[in-house]
């Protein structure tokens, strides 16, 4: 074995308390960056949230304090701080320092809980630089301080009050993440979903950086969620809302259509999103395709000798919220967001079957308009299959099947190849002399393509700039969309810095959103960056890509003698500029489009590109002073 490892019973390593996690964060949180950042203040929410589900607390108070300090409080039982006696440790200290260690594991302390999903507030001690936490009982404060995971001081009595409850408060350790300063809005994200989904309870936002505060209670549940989700559409009626317990199942749904074409459903099981969908989901689809079908046949609204209605005609311009609450729940998938539990389908079938089926009884008015909608779209979604051949290709290697209008690259592997949609044909044509042609395509667009968030699926595929998208991606749409077609894992969405090219970036990522998400959920879709100016003094030469660098630049070369270009498009470069800047894997920035959270894109998408005229200026007027690049 000479000049190689060796491993024997010496090299096997056993990791005391919490060393694991600071060895290895990223298996328990997911990564070191902004989603693992946040996770750690949704794992100590969590633990309040399950008290509120037990029916122990009512209010949680979250505070983003100076020095990118976090405290949670809530008016809970509090964890206990007696002597554990199998171990012969303070239960507090016991429930901090240890892995697995909690009141979740049987049925006793917690019928439902939404933090068996995580990992637990010992996690949250671990990587901390340090942590506080106070607990209110039995008429007394309680607290104990930890550095890095493990205990500075023990479990002491601090003073008395007449409270219950526990507070933690905690400084992620900077040595651990790659930054840790908390996005605002990231936070008050999930706290805001978390009042929805948690009807009555009471939770205040504070940050004292910004003096922001909010303060979220719904009494309404799904309820006020679904009418939140379609406050900038034109809707059909009210929503329909129903809450069951059945078999130990509390299953909470409301529904509401609009006049839109886009499905927005969104399944939640013990708070957790579950973005891939799972049995609860499953079972609500189900439920509502037969119960539509059905009254369409029993009213002859549904022809004799025509097929039945799809799923995806029923819920054309439909909002829904999915809420369940289960005693053991079973995550799956590779991000273990959904839901497995087979019996929580027939709980969730029947139960919506019942409701719906009643509501629709007693307002047959709505019945037949849902009718009417869903029957307009099978109509539509023939049209689309039609025009969805236009779009087809046999197989992504038929190079005479690709667009005319397409520049392609040599290469054949798709994680190698890069495609520029560039804004303009004058643009384009720079773009095609300053490609590296091995691995760069050049697809021009010519004008604003169909707004897709006002139109179905086949007035969309009449679009020629659309069909041509679809068809150089190889991928397809919507139910034939096909991500392991793509022939290119790199999009590069590339258009002026002005008005125009904002609009036409907005317009084709509303499109890569509602019928081709799975590109940006694997990271395919990406915006250029073009520089704004060009800085010369004598044989210096800088580009800058935002008015704050053009300060800094000038205040390096010095302000005389200098000679500037703006930028107010891509073809005022010549194909060697555009190169340099905008294109060189080596000297160009690429920003990757994200979906961190489905629902606040969908809600963004919906004010900027739907119908109301007044969401969208509340949104501009209240987000101008953030604004980057603005053409004047």
């Amino acid at each position: 074995m000479k000049g190689k490892d060796i491993y024997n019973e010496e090299q096997i390593q056993v990791l005391e308390g919490l060393d694991p996690v600071r060895r290895r964060p990223g298996m328990y949180i997911g990564s070191t960056g902004p989603k693992g950042l946040h996770h750690l203040v949704y794992e100590v929410l969590d633990n309040s949230i399950d008290e509120a589900l037990a029916g122990r607390c009512t209010k949680i108070k979250i505070t983003l304090h100076k020095d990118n300090v976090v405290s949670v409080v809530d008016n809970g039982q509090g964890i206990p701080v007696g002597v554990h006696k199998k171990s012969g440790i303070n239960a507090l200290e016991l429930v901090m320092t240890r892995l697995h260690a909690g009141a979740k594991f049987d049925d006793s302390g917690y019928k439902v809980s939404g933090g068996l999903h995580g990992v637990g507030v010992s996690v949250v001690n671990a990587l901390s630089q340090w942590l506080v936490v106070e607990v209110y009982s039995q008429g007394k404060i309680y607290r104990q301080k930890y550095q890095r995971g493990y205990k500075e001081t023990e479990v002491e009595v601090v003073g008395e009050t007449k409270q219950t409850g526990t507070q933690v408060t905690f400084r992620p350790d900077p040595n651990v993440f790659e930054t840790i300063e908390f996005d605002y809005n990231t936070l008050n994200q999930r706290i805001r979903e978390l009042a929805f989904l948690n009807k009555g309870l009471e939770i205040h936002f504070i940050d004292e950086n910004t003096d922001k505060k909010n303060k979220y209670r719904y009494d309404g549940g799904v309820n006020a969620y679904v009418q939140y989700l379609n406050k900038n559409r034109d809707t059909l009626s009210k929503p329909v809302y129903f809450e069951k317990t059945r078999d130990e199942v509390i299953v909470e749904v409301a529904m509401q259509y609009h006049t839109g074409y886009q499905e927005n459903i969104f399944s939640f099981a013990n708070n957790i999103h579950t973005q891939e969908g799972g049995s609860h989901e499953i079972g609500f689809k189900t439920a509502l395709t037969r119960i539509i079908n059905d009254y369409g046949r029993k009213n002859n609204l549904i022809k004799n000798g025509t097929t039945n209605l799809t799923g995806e005609d029923i819920r054309e311009g439909l909002t829904a919220i999915i809420n369940v609450k289960i005693k053991d729940p079973q995550f799956e998938g590779q991000t273990k967001t959904k839901l497995g539990n087979p019996e929580v389908r027939g709980i969730v079938d029947s139960v919506v079957s019942e409701e719906v089926n009643f509501y629709m009884e007693q307002n047959p008015g709505l019945a037949r308009k849902i009718l009417e909608k869903s029957l307009s779209a099978a109509r539509a979604r023939e049209a689309a299959r039609k025009a969805r051949e236009l779009t087809r290709r046999k197989s992504a290697l038929e190079v005479s099947a690709l667009p005319g209008k397409l520049t392609d690259c040599t290469v054949k592997d798709p994680a190698m190849a890069e495609l520029f949609l560039v804004e303009g044909e004058s643009a384009g044509g720079s773009a095609k002399q300053g490609r590296d042609r091995r691995y760069q395509a050049i697809l021009p667009l010519r004008g604003k393509i169909i707004n897709v968030e006002k139109a179905r699926l086949d007035k969309i595929l009449g679009n020629e700039e659309i069909r041509t998208m679809i068809t150089a991606l190889g991928t397809g749409i919507g139910e034939d969309f096909d991500l392991s077609k793509a022939r290119y894992h790199k999009i590069i969405i590339m258009t002026d810095a002005d008005v125009d090219g904002s609009h036409i970036r907005t317009l084709l990522l509303t499109f890569f959103y509602r019928y081709m998400q799975p590109l940006v959920d694997a990271g395919y879709v990406f915006i250029a960056q073009p520089p704004l100016y060009q800085v010369k003094k004598g044989n210096q030469q800088v580009y800058v890509y935002s008015d704050r660098e053009l300060e800094a630049a000038l205040d390096q070369l010095g302000r005389s003698g200098i000679t500037m270009q703006r930028y107010k498009g891509l073809g005022e470069m010549n194909a060697e500029q555009l190169s340099n800047t905008t294109m060189d894997p080596a000297s160009r920035t690429l920003l990757r489009v994200t979906l961190e959270d489905a629902i606040a894109a969908d809600e963004i998408f919906s004010v900027l590109m739907g119908d109301k005229v007044e969401p969208r200026r509340d949104f501009i007027q209240q987000h101008a002073s953030s604004v980057t690049n603005l053409d004047i």
